[in-house]
């Protein structure tokens, strides 16, 4: 096969030089083909660019910010009662285990539980999803929930600036985390902060003492002050705050769990921590002014992991006393009734206490996140204040929207604005303030309303124009497969319009196209629409051009299928109905993994009928296909967090071993079988082979034999061995390079990369998703020998195939029940997405799989490693999908181009699905949903250049060819 192509082997025949060719008898065929090469290259760098830009729109439509800079603030009524604040900040501690008694029956936080009986308040802060550790600071310090347009940044840095606690103070002094202290104070000129070294971070030790340089540094502080003059002099002034960052139950909960003894003695360390800041402070000011509060960003799963709305994530400790602080107020034992108040994780108002806490007695005030913030403010503003702040961002909103408007829509309820805060400033004169609340809250209701109102100004012109774009960008792939991969060009129906379909596109067409977008540009630039907006209507624009650009070759395939039978056109629409009902199916996949359990059931029953109908005396094939499916059904029914289990991991390495011993065994009687021939060469180097198959067989328990000595170790909680991160690092290493050297024929290669890819994924593996490795290619396997199947039961029926040249000498065209391949291969890739857990969701993402390759804390390597772990089924999946093409001789890059527009599908339906309400894990998941199928157009075209590496020699048996030519 000739030329290299836009996805590797196999393209197109003729020469692959980038000048078209000249002369000569086939020229024109010559000529055809390097055109389609040329557009096919434009088509997937068109393809690319429009899914990023359009990627970006959601953040336009759903997640511009929130925040109005320019307000005036609302000056406080009253002076606060506190002139200082300490904030105490357990990353990662959970409620739970900070309330409930030890296994000895005492507390684990003693001085605390005393400040919650006798001088402050107490209760449980409810975080809102994502868990994660800078959204939970963002709600604690800030006083909002994490500004949407964060996400686009990782949670890392500010997209935007935002008012803080520590923006309002007069001098900020914070210690602790570097991922967290300078997202606050990096660019705060009242601050003095420090930070300890990211190589502090190591899961492999006990991290409890990260608090304790914490509380160092701020006793260093306090201590150097007595000498130093200047640094008295801040620490004696008005609106101070103390942040002190403590990291180690984060830390300690992700390497060890959070029930582990270093977890839980790391709560002692916190509670000592508290009291050492308390008698430091007032010992230093002796006033009776600071105000104290203790809480937490985040807690802990079981797993060791946070980010969802489980309420091990969402609910933490909170603890306030000091200046401002009421005194704890004793209750009688009678339970209050639910009011219907729910928190941002759902929780409802009134939450009965667990007795164990010992705390039944004692008044709980559990509080927003949120919340926090205006706490630690002494919660001085007034309602009135709080509204008119919001009504002044309403106001600047609406100013600014007006200035840059050609025609602006205002929003009419708050015409009369100043009218109503007239009656509520009389009304409060007339000390009638039941009736001014009712007003003030009505107002506030408005003026939010008001701001959700100018924020989705011009959601409809540009959920409009995506739409659009999507729906060309479609129309154009389906109209470049018709005219390179069908026999719809040889038809005599369009031969007559060949010449000018040839043509380049019409001048009144491109005249049209660039005076539209020429015409709507300016109406943007007027309205000082942001860049990515022309990027949008421009690209919609171009992508229609280009369909008008075609019209006579769609008024010929109009003519053509108007000819067809009734028969015919059924045919269409009920293939066409079922692609869409499976579409649909993988939509609601991402929402309910289960679906895939009953997908498989059903499936694995109909492929094992079809092969006993059509291909009689091969029952051992039947009942194959029909355990495959059936044992892969089982691994979405599992929870999402993957549970710790490394005797499955090590049986999964024997079980590996299994399945490449009856691999070769089966291709060594594939002459026995009917259908056998399409799987194997009969040039075999049998010594190559077999001494290739031993020594991954050894790496493959090489690597069983690590992931036991690997985790026996750091169960001493000790080190990881420099030693043993050398061997996993060279298995995993050596194991990827070995499929190279396997032979071509498809059942080898595809058991080799099998074995290849297995040694990282046990070393990446802590439970049943090693299980799942071996059970996916079970189910790979079985769609081979269906495909083997289908292709022999039509030669048996004398069915031709459909040769015709497209691309290669071996390649047919394409036809409508190819639509199966990339139809399944959508199937199973969803199932390398959702197989194991919740590819969308942060929770799913679990840390411990990269310890027997590093655990000093690296989060571009952490996250390179997790992610190569995630790859490998999918780079299975595209394996067994080109050596599929080749086996059924369509072209790999059609097939291509049908996954992208069958995903589009998808992606429209997702792009109406984003969520910008409800918990942050709704919120998340949508984006993650919608992001994740607008990059595979990049993904799985990444994917097909990394595993052509691998199949781009596979041969298919010439026997199998010969016989296919003789039909």
């Amino acid at each position: 096969m000739a030329g290299a192509g836009i996805l590797g082997g196999g393209a197109a025949a003729g020469r692959s030089t980038g000048a078209p060719p000249r002369g000569g008898g086939g020229g024109g065929a010559q000529l055809l083909r390097w055109r389609r090469r040329r557009r096919e290259r434009w088509l997937v760098a068109l393809g690319i660019a429009l899914h990023a830009v359009y990627m970006l729109s959601i953040f336009d439509i759903y997640f511009k910010t929130p925040i109005v800079h320019g307000t005036l603030p609302v000056p406080p009524r009253f002076s606060p009662p506190a002139r200082r604040v300490v904030l105490l900040v357990a990353d990662g501690l959970r409620a739970d285990k900070f309330f409930e008694p030890d296994a000895e029956g005492g507390f684990r936080a003693p001085f605390l539980r005393s400040v919650m009986r006798e001088k402050g308040r107490w209760g449980v802060s409810h975080a809102r999803p994502p868990t994660e550790s800078r959204p939970g600071h963002v709600a604690i310090i800030a006083g909002f929930y994490e500004d949407p347009s964060a996400v686009t940044k990782g949670w890392k840095a500010n997209p935007v600036e935002f008012d803080s606690v520590f923006n309002q103070s007069r001098h900020t002094f914070a210690f602790g985390s570097p991922d967290i202290v300078p997202i606050f104070c990096s660019s705060l000129s009242h601050s003095t902060w420090g930070t300890y070294p990211h190589e502090y971070e190591d899961f492999a030790t006990d991290a409890s003492f990260l608090d304790q340089w914490s509380f160092d540094q701020f006793h260093g502080l306090l201590n150097r002050s007595h000498d130093d003059p200047k640094l008295r002099q801040l620490l004696r002034q008005d609106k101070l705050v103390i942040f002190l960052h403590l990291l180690g139950c984060d830390t300690n909960g992700h390497a060890h769990r959070p029930y582990s003894s270093i977890y839980l003695n790391n709560v002692k360390v916190v509670d000592q921590i508290a009291e050492g800041v308390y008698n430091l402070m007032e010992n230093y000011f002796k006033d009776n002014r600071t105000a104290y509060v203790f809480t937490a960003d985040h807690g802990m799963s079981d797993k060791g992991s946070h980010g969802d709305g489980h309420p091990s994530n969402t609910d933490t400790p909170l603890v306030a006393w000091g200046a401002g602080i009421k005194s704890p107020k004793y209750l009688a034992h009678a339970e209050e009734s639910d009011d219907g108040f729910r928190f941002v994780d759902d929780h409802k108002h009134h939450m009965p206490t667990p007795q164990e806490w010992g705390l039944a007695g004692i008044e709980r005030l559990d509080v927003n996140q949120a919340d926090i913030a205006p706490l630690m403010a002494d919660e001085v503003e007034a309602a009135l204040a709080n509204t008119k702040q919001i009504l002044n961002q309403f106001l600047r909103k609406s100013q600014l929207k007006q200035s840059s408007s050609l025609y602006f829509k205002p929003f009419k309820p708050l015409a009369n604005h100043s009218s109503v805060l007239d009656q509520i400033e009389d009304l409060m004169s007339a000390r009638d303030y039941e009736t001014a609340m009712r007003y003030v809250e009505n107002l506030r209701s408005l003026s939010l309303a008001g701001l959700h109102y100018f924020q989705t100004y011009d959601w409809l012109m540009l959920m409009t124009t995506i739409t659009l774009g999507y729906i060309g960008w479609m129309v154009n792939v389906i109209i470049h497969v018709l005219q390179s991969y069908t026999i719809f060009p040889s038809n005599p129906f369009l031969k007559k319009n060949q010449a000018s379909l040839l043509q380049p596109m019409s001048e009144k067409v491109y005249i049209g196209g660039c005076l539209l977008a020429g015409l709507l540009s300016l109406l943007l630039v007027l309205e000082k629409s942001p860049p990515l907006y022309h990027a949008y209507v421009l690209m919609t624009v171009f992508l229609w051009t280009q369909i008008f650009s075609n019209i006579q070759f769609l008024e010929s395939i109009w003519r053509e299928l108007s000819s067809r039978t009734f028969s015919s056109i059924i045919n269409l629409l009920f293939i066409s109905g079922v692609a869409l009902f499976v579409l649909e199916f993988l939509v609601m996949s991402f929402f309910e993994r289960k679906l895939y359990t009953w997908c498989f059931l059903i499936v694995g029953l109909l492929a094992a009928i079809f092969i006993l109908l059509f291909i009689p005396g091969n029952p051992f094939v039947a009942v194959y296909i029909w355990a495959s499916c059936w044992f892969i059904s089982i691994f979405t029914l599992m929870p999402a967090e993957i549970p710790d289990n490394n005797n499955l991991v090590i049986f999964s390495g024997a079980l590996i071993i299994v399945i490449g011993m009856a691999s070769r065994w089966v291709d060594s009687k594939t002459d026995k079988i009917k259908f056998g021939l399409y799987l194997s060469l009969a040039n075999k180097k049998g010594h190559r082979l077999l001494m290739l198959f031993f020594i991954q067989v050894i790496l493959v328990g090489l690597s069983s034999i690590m992931v036991w000595l690997s985790t026996s170790h750091r169960a001493q909680n000790k080190e990881l061995l420099p030693m043993h991160q050398l061997i996993n690092w060279s298995i995993a290493g050596s194991s990827l390079v070995l499929p190279l050297f396997s032979p071509p024929s498809i059942l080898s290669r595809l058991t080799s990369i099998f074995l290849g890819f297995a040694p990282p994924f046990l070393l990446l593996s802590i439970g049943y998703e090693a299980v799942f490795y071996s059970a996916f290619a079970l189910v790979l396997m079985g769609w081979i020998l269906v495909e083997c199947a289908y292709l022999y039961s039509s030669g048996e029926r004398g069915s031709s195939l459909g040769y015709s040249e497209v691309g290669s000498a071996d390649e047919r065209c394409l036809q409508l029940s190819d639509l199966r391949i990339p139809l399944i291969f959508m199937v199973l890739f969803n199932v390398a997405f959702f197989g194991t857990g919740n590819f969308a969701s942060i929770a799913s993402f679990e840390i411990s799989s990269v310890y027997r390759f590093i655990t000093i804390f690296s989060p571009f390597l952490m996250a390179a490693l997790l992610i190569f772990k995630l790859f490998i089924p999918f780079m299975l999946v595209i394996c067994v999908f080109s050596a599929i093409t080749k086996l059924v001789r369509v072209p790999r890059l059609g097939c291509y181009f049908l996954v992208i527009l069958l995903s589009d599908v998808m992606t429209i339906h997702f792009f109406f699905l984003v969520r910008n309400t409800g918990s942050w894990m709704e919120i998340g998941n949508s984006i993650s949903h919608f992001g994740i199928m607008s990059a595979q157009v990049v993904f799985v075209l990444m994917l097909f250049a990394l595993t052509n590496i691998y199949t781009k020699d596979i041969e298919v048996s010439s026997r199998r060819l010969s016989s296919q030519k003789e039909l």
